[in-house]
């Protein structure tokens, strides 16, 4: 399943180099994206709060808070994230009804995103082949009944997306402890953990140990 005219990854689209990469093309470049996504009034309401005061944070990245900011205060990955995050496409159930998971699995990971958001809880009953819309009563239920089962709320891991939006992350984190464990990994956790163990051991510190002053100096 793959969209009419996109490219497959062994026919890469290959033009001349950018001479700029950041600037007013970077910023074009980035409207681009949240326009396809969410139309010209929900992009530059949603980007005009991105990583502004009284707004919202990058979901993609740690950008700095710097004390004067600009309009477009945000990276070209950043606006691809938020505007993949915030897109008006929804996947109808119709989706799921016709699809099976098999299928499903069949499907690249890409053209999957690019379907939209799911609206409604869906359920994988034990022994079915296709997810099923319920609702959010039945889903909670199922949840609890899984957690209420186990001997001790350690034996559960919460997994979640480091995109998360820092507000989700927040809420995620208190049920998470208030269940009983800080079971918490995020992809970019697990990601980490094998360089963070390394840097550790080598210069006494998971993280890089460069600050933006050093970006100053001379090399």
């Amino acid at each position: 399943m793959r969209p009419p005219g996109r490219q497959r990854d062994d026919d890469p689209e290959i033009g001349p180099p950018k001479r700029k990469a950041a600037g007013a093309p970077a910023v074009v470049s980035s409207f681009r994206h949240g326009l396809g996504e969410l139309g010209v009034a929900r992009t530059a309401r949603v980007f005009a709060a991105l990583n502004q005061d009284g707004g919202f944070d990058c979901p993609s990245c740690a950008w700095p808070d710097p004390g004067h900011k600009h309009a477009a205060e945000f990276c070209e990955n950043g606006a691809k994230a938020v505007a993949w995050e915030a897109s008006r496409k929804r996947v109808p159930r119709e989706f799921f009804a016709r699809t099976s998971v098999a299928e499903m699995d069949r499907i690249p990971e890409y053209d999957l995103g690019r379907l939209g958001r799911i609206t409604e809880p869906m359920l994988l009953r034990s022994g079915a082949t296709h997810y099923e819309p319920v609702s959010w009563d039945e889903a909670f239920a199922v949840v609890a009944r899984h957690l209420r089962g186990l001997d001790d709320p350690d034996h559960a891991v919460f997994y979640t997306s480091g995109r998360t939006s820092n507000e989700a992350a927040f809420l995620w984190q208190l049920f998470v402890r208030a269940y009983g464990t800080n079971n918490l990994p995020d992809c970019s956790n697990m990601c980490h953990e094998s360089s963070g163990t390394a840097l550790t051991a080598v210069i006494g510190s998971g993280k890089g140990a460069v600050t933006l002053d050093s970006l100053e100096q001379p090399s």
